[in-house]
């Protein structure tokens, strides 16, 4: 299912002993555009320090109650390798969490979770804290000497909000915000203010469409026209975005829809 980004803020993150704290902003990777990290507020518990919480940490959502389990404890939290929200994420951050958290490392794969398309499909058995994830000799030294100088793509969802929309002839608006799978973690749609242009109305950008990210300009560009953008159905963020909605949309623009992307991904894996 579908949720706005927006709906995912504040909501608590329960460990078995208690509540961590509360999402505040997700980061993503602006290549496969799948949210990697929920920023968690932690509260006064620990002095309102930030900590990153991965979405192999997450079970069966209670989204009527707002609220997201993880296998993780507050202890365990307390004890994670430091995350500074005012700095990038490194990749040697990202190796170090693994690695403390006993988690494989989603990247160097084709699937959005390693060779997986969920995370759940990731960890087979229990993660250990404190216990590296089981991959190779080789990889770990790979990754260890490209760690200084990687740059993991990861970006402040909360950032990416007004951002301006470019079309291959005018602007067609701002980012009001964001539909993410509650599954895969995978960001489906930039939700389209369009009032400096066409007052009264929201459209979905989905991110296959997306030309290029210009992080310094604070621009997004889309390989679309503003007169197939302003055909395009609209959205109406009041209403539950069905499949066939969906459809009608990537039909519009002649594009094939990403649940047929995934269902293959799903196919070739199980036949690994």
């Amino acid at each position: 299912m579908l949720r706005n980004l927006k709906e995912i803020h504040d909501y608590a993150i329960g460990a078995s002993d208690g509540v961590i704290g509360h999402v505040k902003d997700l980061y993503l990777d602006d290549q496969s555009w799948v949210a990697r990290y929920l920023v968690v507020d932690t509260g006064g518990w620990l002095s309102s320090k930030k900590v990153l919480v991965s979405p192999l940490a997450i079970g069966e959502p209670d989204w009527a109650n707002r609220k997201l389990p993880v296998s993780i404890t507050k202890a365990q939290v307390k004890d994670c390798p430091d995350f500074d929200s005012k700095q990038p994420v490194t990749r040697q951050h990202e190796i170090d969490y693994s690695n403390y958290y006993g988690y494989p490392y989603y990247w160097g794969s084709t699937g959005y979770w390693g060779a997986a398309m969920y995370p759940s499909m990731m960890l087979p058995y229990p993660a250990v804290v404190g216990t590296p994830p089981a991959v190779s000799e080789e990889v770990q030294a790979a990754e260890a000497s490209r760690a200084a100088n990687a740059d993991p793509h990861l970006r402040s969802c909360d950032a990416l909000t007004g951002y301006h929309i470019h079309a291959s002839d005018g602007d067609i608006g701002h980012v009001s915000g964001m539909l993410i799978d509650d599954e895969t973690w995978a960001v489906r749609y930039l939700i389209v203010d369009t009032s400096n242009w066409w007052v009264g109305h929201q459209m979905l950008i989905a991110p296959q469409w997306i030309e290029g990210v210009s992080w310094e300009n604070s621009t997004v560009s889309v390989n679309l026209t503003r007169q197939a953008v302003e055909d395009a159905p609209t959205y109406d963020p009041a209403t539950k975005l069905e499949r066939e909605d969906e459809i009608r949309l990537f039909e519009h623009y002649g594009q094939s829809g990403y649940w047929a992307v995934s269902e293959k991904r799903d196919t070739d894996i199980s036949r690994i």
